[in-house]
């Protein structure tokens, strides 16, 4: 029995990274979900949200903004929007990114994508929850 997940994560920049983890933890458009060696096969959406993968019994936190997971055959391929290690989370310019997404909500005015303004306050907001993860 294969007690590893092969995981590819590409991002619009290209492969991101390709790890074995014992554990996937993510945030689908359907809830959370934990995804472990021999899971059935899937496909998810996946949410602006933090992911953990465990890798060598150790819990890696990354910051995930939307994208597609799909798993067969213990094999994983996450195809992300964008993607951040906890550690590489600038959180100064995510705190700058809140504050003009914050800024834009409020204006209420014609020319504001209420849209626009919330998808980035949302990115703003989950990588500094990242960057906080204990």
């Amino acid at each position: 029995m294969n007690k590893m997940l092969k995981v590819k994560i590409i991002t619009p920049y290209g492969l991101y990274g390709n790890y074995e983890a014992e554990k996937i933890h993510c945030t689908t458009t359907t809830g959370e979900c934990a995804i472990l060696p021999n899971h059935m096969p899937l496909v998810a959406m996946i949410t602006t949200s933090s992911m953990i993968l465990t890798i060598n019994h150790e819990e890696r936190v990354y910051a995930i903004t939307g994208g597609l997971l799909q798993l067969n055959d213990n094999e994983v391929r996450i195809l992300a929007d964008a993607f951040e290690g906890k550690d590489e989370i600038d959180v100064e310019r995510a705190k700058r990114a809140k504050e003009r997404a914050e800024k834009r909500l409020a204006r209420k005015d014609a020319n504001t994508s209420i849209r626009r303004a919330q998808v980035a306050l949302d990115r703003a907001m989950n990588r500094i929850r990242v960057a906080n993860f204990k």
